[in-house]
């Protein structure tokens, strides 16, 4: 009988829902193609962007033995893997207009959300901390920060986002899901799964709370003590290589805060307001990801210089690959005459 009516058997949680029905924005048919035209230009420069920094610095042996710019390339490889999350999905749902998403693809998603964007917050934190080291300690920077020293950190900060998404998954997957499964939303947000479990959710709320603010608020604080201990020194210091070092600082300030002003909007967003929500999780996933390689790239001058010379040398690569193909065209056309 369960099955004539198309109930699905319950898992090992209980739960008895096999997808969730992402409402995604539910507004006028002009406003989605601009929405989809705005996340497809996005993503295309998450994409672009993003591994025009990889490139770059893995072109350039200046900036690839430099530890800031070894963060910078796993920063560029963390936005690429948090935009990529939902931003392919929202495309495709807003021309089809489907919104339905598994169970276990949820699941997935909630999980690299947490692990890719708790990512991003240690890494801008260790970036912080190598300015720190630079400016405030710069005749033992070599020292402290070596090879081996930021291998073990990278490690570190992808094992300490690894244990907290993990956390996530272990108190999510224990809840039954076997009444609505609508979200409001794009994608599956982690606060609005839990809201559909049929069972109390008041302490796994509390706990979800309190790892995010593990996360959060060490790093935030790690960030705001390493920048003012950072131009306080600055301050004291004139010159051509303070305003050159406060330069490559303020492009890391900016990401900072664009990616906390993100963070703000989406875990303290007003509830009344669905739609705000909804674009304050596009800037989160979509739009800071695709800034990040902009800020970068045209504040940086040191990427500057490294970006002319990858032009140079593709230019001079495709000149040699144009000769040798002139070159083998006229021998060849050599050998036809004698014969």
């Amino acid at each position: 009988m369960d099955l004539l009516l198309g109930e699905q058997a319950p898992n090992m949680n209980g739960s008895t829902i096999t997808e969730f029905v992402l409402l995604g924005f539910s507004c006028s048919r002009t406003v989605q193609l601009f929405i989809f035209a705005l996340v497809l230009a996005c993503y295309t420069t998450v994409l672009l962007g993003n591994v025009l920094i990889m490139v770059t610095v893995w072109s350039e042996p200046q900036l690839s033995q430099c530890p800031m710019y070894f963060f910078l390339v796993n920063l560029s490889l963390t936005d690429v893997s948090l935009g990529s999350l939902a931003a392919p999905k929202l495309v495709i749902d807003l021309l089809n207009n489907g919104h339905a998403i598994s169970y276990e693809g949820c699941m997935a998603q909630i999980f690299g959300f947490h692990l890719f964007a708790a990512t991003e917050m240690y890494l801008l934190t260790l970036m912080a901390y190598d300015r720190y080291i630079a400016i405030c300690h710069p005749l033992r920077y070599t020292t402290i920060m070596g090879q081996q020293r930021c291998l073990g950190l990278l490690i570190l900060c992808w094992m300490a986002a690894f244990i907290h998404s993990t956390f996530h998954m272990a108190v999510i997957t224990r809840l039954p899901f076997c009444g609505p499964n609508v979200l409001d939303n794009f994608f599956c947000d982690s606060l609005q799964v839990i809201k559909l479990a049929c069972s109390d959710i008041y302490i796994v709320e509390k706990l979800e709370m309190l790892n995010d603010s593990l996360v959060i608020l060490p790093c935030f604080l790690s960030l705001l003590v390493s920048y003012v201990t950072i131009l306080a020194t600055l301050c004291g210091r004139f010159g051509k290589s303070s305003r050159k070092t406060f330069s490559t600082c303020s492009s890391h300030l900016t990401v900072v805060g664009l990616f906390y002003i993100a963070t703000v909007l989406v875990y303290l967003k007003p509830s009344s307001h669905s739609q705000l929500e909804k674009m304050a999780s596009v800037f989160f996933m979509v739009v800071t990801p695709a800034l990040n390689p902009l800020i970068y790239t045209l504040r940086n001058q040191e990427m500057k210089v490294a970006i002319g010379k990858l032009q140079n040398k593709c230019k001079l690569f495709l000149l040699s690959q144009r000769e040798y193909i002139c070159l083998s065209e006229h021998l060849k056309e050599e050998s036809d005459g004698a014969q």
